[in-house]
């Protein structure tokens, strides 16, 4: 029997695949201090993972900081239904301790290019850093809809769809949704659509004075003021070739 026909019997094959995976960088060996923020970004909404595999990042911890423990970290990523898979170490203790745990060690991160590129969530303001990186799902048609308007510190998530408001959004309130986002009316908090990477999607209200927009990671905070053309208006957002446009309706 040949090698080809020895091969077409095997009850296995080996293939290439591109698996959906979020990189989480931590900035703070303090798990006290990382657990605080991770429930204070995503305490209102538990299913925001689903318990996605995840890349541990170290690299940006502060090389003065005391010993990062591993076995914490990993329970603390878990209770946020995330799954740890592998781990890029910044020392040595923390490859071996990273092998102790049963993680894959990765020398270092490639970003995935192609027809369907994967984009990254980056949530800032309040987790020192997370960056999210994965494949894009569509949203599902049917939107979420509230009809009461958000105080500061509210949060609503649309998993899977788009969100439609209709009442104001006030500074501190944060939208989120995995689709497109309709505020009909003032839009000041925070608004981030395509969360899970579909850059697609679009932000769209009848008065734009948002604290900060985002689009498939993609953000603008209000650090750096709106254009006079749409601050205020009507208007919509969107991305292309990476950057956010915005555009009066």
């Amino acid at each position: 029997m040949s090698s080809r026909s020895a091969a077409k019997n095997l009850s296995f094959e080996i293939k290439n695949v591109h698996l959906p995976l979020m990189s989480v960088l931590i900035k703070n060996a303090d798990l006290t201090h990382l657990g605080n923020d991770l429930q204070q970004r995503f305490g209102d909404t538990p299913d925001f993972f689903d318990n996605d595999p995840v890349l541990i990042d170290l690299q940006a911890l502060d090389p003065q900081a005391g010993p990062l423990e591993m076995n914490g970290l990993l329970q603390l990523l878990k209770r946020h239904r995330m799954n740890p898979v592998a781990l890029r170490a910044a020392n040595p203790l923390q490859e071996a301790a990273a092998t102790l745990a049963g993680l894959f060690v990765v020398q270092e991160l490639r970003p995935m290019t192609g027809a369907a590129t994967p984009a990254q969530e980056t949530i800032r303001e309040v987790v020192r850093e997370v960056e999210v990186v994965r494949e894009v799902s569509a949203a599902s048609p049917s939107a979420m809809v509230i009809d009461k308007p958000l105080r500061s510190g509210q949060h609503v998530y649309a998993k899977g769809r788009d969100l439609v408001v209709l009442a104001m959004v006030n500074p501190g309130a944060e939208i989120m949704a995995d689709g497109h986002i309709h505020v009909y009316a003032p839009l000041r908090g925070k608004a981030i659509a395509g969360a899970k990477g579909d850059t697609t999607a679009r932000i769209f209200t009848t008065s734009l004075e948002a604290e900060l927009v985002s689009i498939a990671g993609v953000y603008r905070t209000s650090d750096t003021a709106l254009p006079k053309e749409v601050l205020g208006k009507a208007a919509q957002v969107w991305l292309a070739d990476e950057k956010l446009q915005m555009r009066a309706l």
